[in-house]
């Protein structure tokens, strides 16, 4: 399939890439090192301009028939459906063959157009296609592959029991990072019935934005110290702590942190951090034991989470905000060097793209 370009976003693991940190899935079969030259770009939308003739067969995750025309989003993620993973486990992808568009695919190989951050993109057959819906923006369906990856929380109501394990409805919810990623997990979090959502980040435009999609409360980064942004978790959780708390500002401290914002039994979701940003330490009595947490890292999100995202994000537009409030800044690919200045430096920035 051949996919005309219409958005594709600025992802956390483009700015990792642009910095050089460029080691993903390290210490498993899957490590990779971006292999350059690459076209980044992987939170794409666009309209089909060719198709194969067996593309619904191989590529279709919906019961339509896609068409020339279609507008269309796409799981960057290739998985080889042979390894012990593939073959045993369903949901995250947790390939020991993985590649991906954007990052381990590089424009080396014919024929070359395998990033979002061009005019177009060349989707290999295997690759995830969901079609979305007519009446849903270009500036929406970008987000799809973000709603996608806030398919944790998903993953953490499955450990609900009565014991208190998981995230039940009515549970307190922080997140670590109201950027982007975070937003949407807020914005989830409200869908799945949580009771008290705590947003943090240093940015007061960032704060506002995440009060206005569902946060109850807000803690600005620098204007607190780390013990004050505990303490005030704890104040505003008759002294417990959280339940679930999940880190998608991608930065390694912040995880201790997070740690002691919950309640024993609580569960904490590393969601940011998706290259080698180095060590954090943590203590494994007090950390760990001691409260009893559950520690769960994500990988991936789940392909099949793409037509229930857009399908959620089209029934609940009636009680948010206009979703695309969250695309703020576009720019050409000529500009995409500016636009990742834009995204990674400037604090009033939310998800940035790039518009061919």
């Amino acid at each position: 399939m051949l996919l005309r370009v219409e958005k594709c976003g600025i992802c956390g693991t483009d700015k990792h890439t642009f910095r050089g940190e460029t080691t993903q899935y390290g210490g498993t079969k899957a490590e990779t090192v971006t292999p350059f030259p690459i076209i980044p770009g992987h939170e794409l939308v666009g309209v089909i301009a060719e198709a194969g003739k067996d593309a619904n067969e191989t590529m279709n995750t919906g019961g339509e028939t896609l068409k020339v025309g279609d507008r269309v989003v796409i799981c960057p993620d290739l998985f080889c459906g042979k390894c012990y993973y593939c073959r045993n486990y369903a949901g995250f992808i947790w390939c020991d063959n993985m590649r991906s568009y954007g990052n381990s695919l590089s424009s080396k190989e014919p024929p070359h157009l395998f990033g979002g951050w061009a005019e177009y993109v060349y989707l290999v057959p295997g690759t995830y296609v969901s079609r979305v819906p007519d009446n849903m923006k270009p500036d929406v369906a970008v987000l799809a592959e973000l709603m996608a990856v806030t398919y944790n929380l998903d993953k953490a109501k499955e450990f609900y029991s009565m014991s208190g394990d998981g995230f039940k409805s009515g549970d307190t919810i922080v997140v670590q990072g109201s950027g982007p990623v975070g937003l949407c997990h807020i914005i989830k979090s409200r869908m799945l019935g949580a009771g008290d959502i705590i947003a943090i980040d240093k940015s007061d435009l960032r704060l506002a934005k995440a009060r206005s999609f569902g946060a109850d409360f807000s803690i600005n980064l620098k204007t607190t110290t780390s013990q004050q942004r505990i303490q005030q978790v704890l104040e505003l959780t008759e002294g417990r702590g959280a339940d679930l708390v999940i880190e998608c500002a991608g930065a390694a401290q912040a995880v201790p942190e997070g740690i002691d914002m919950l309640r024993k039994g609580g569960m904490y979701i590393e969601t940011g951090i998706f290259a080698d940003v180095g060590p954090v330490s943590i203590n494994p009595h007090r950390h760990l034991c001691a409260k009893n947490i559950r520690l769960i890292g994500q990988t991936n999100h789940p392909p099949t989470a793409y037509r229930p995202s857009l399908k959620l994000m089209e029934k609940y537009k009636s009680f948010f905000p206009p979703f695309e409030q969250l695309v703020t800044h576009q720019y050409k690919v000529e500009e995409a060097e500016q636009a990742l200045e834009k995204s990674m430096h400037e604090e009033e920035s939310l998800k940035v793209v790039i518009s061919p």
